[in-house]
């Protein structure tokens, strides 16, 4: 796959484009969003949503009962999450990466705050990228682990890319998917994390292999390797602490 033909088309328009942007078809569960005004709002996934009537605005302090996707969780999104959305929907952040210390997570309030686990973006801005979803990823993933995979469906299909979210992040939703409940989840992103690292030193003794030999060719420090932290992902540990922060990643106006 030509990697950058694929952005280049995913960027065609500001607005990061549509193969749905008529379809009346509606997701089947509440959608939400607190909007702090960071990103260009021609870019912005949530506000793509918000101007279809998908997501509605909340205004900080505002309670939400349903699932909040928030970096200041303690516990993962998990299938057992599936009733909570259901019946009281879901809720994201929309806010810049570049401004996430400001960001007032305490005035966003609710009872069943929520991580995601890791996975890779396909928005235009941050391709390819570990734990740097936008909005409509974000809130997608969140559906697509509880079950509700038509609902994920129907919001990616509003970007022209939403589709490639999906396609290569495919063996890890659906792993996700299958976990009965957040400690579940942290396990299936351990034996990832542990996948990836297996294969960064496979590389890694790959290109050694093709190097002519020398005094420190098998001499190598820590911070000469890239660990799972580096490339975004950032180990859950017993207590379930933030891997993917569920927050907006588009440009700042």
């Amino acid at each position: 796959m030509d990697i950058g033909r694929l952005i280049s088309q995913m960027s065609d328009d500001e607005d990061g484009g549509s193969s749905g942007d008529e379809s009346p078809e509606m997701p089947s569960v509440r959608l939400a969003m607190w909007d702090l005004g960071h990103c260009d709002p021609k870019r912005c996934t949530g506000r793509k949503l918000e101007r279809f009537g998908v997501v509605k605005n909340l205004r900080l302090r505002m309670k939400f009962n349903g699932i909040i996707l928030s970096p200041n969780a303690s516990q993962s999104v998990s299938s057992a999450d599936a009733e909570i959305m259901r019946k009281s929907g879901v809720a994201v952040v929309d806010c810049s990466w570049a401004r996430i210390e400001e960001t007032p997570f305490h005035l966003m309030r609710g009872p069943h705050p929520r991580l995601l686990p890791y996975l890779v973006a396909a928005n235009p801005v941050n391709y390819g990228k570990p734990c740097t979803l936008s909005c409509v990823e974000a809130l997608a993933a969140a559906l697509y682990m509880a079950g509700l995979t038509n609902d994920a469906r129907i919001l990616l299909s509003k970007f022209k890319w939403g589709v490639h979210f999906l396609e290569i992040n495919d063996q890890l939703l659906n792993e996700y998917a299958a976990c009965k409940d957040s400690t579940e989840v942290v396990a299936c992103q351990a034996k990832h994390m542990e996948r990836l690292e297996g294969e960064r030193e496979d590389h890694r003794n790959d290109d050694d292999s093709m190097m002519p030999p020398n005094d420190s060719s098998d001499e190598y420090s820590e911070e000469e390797v890239a660990s799972p932290a580096d490339i975004g992902a950032l180990s859950l540990a017993a207590d379930e602490a933030s891997t993917s922060a569920s927050v907006h990643v588009d440009p700042p106006a």
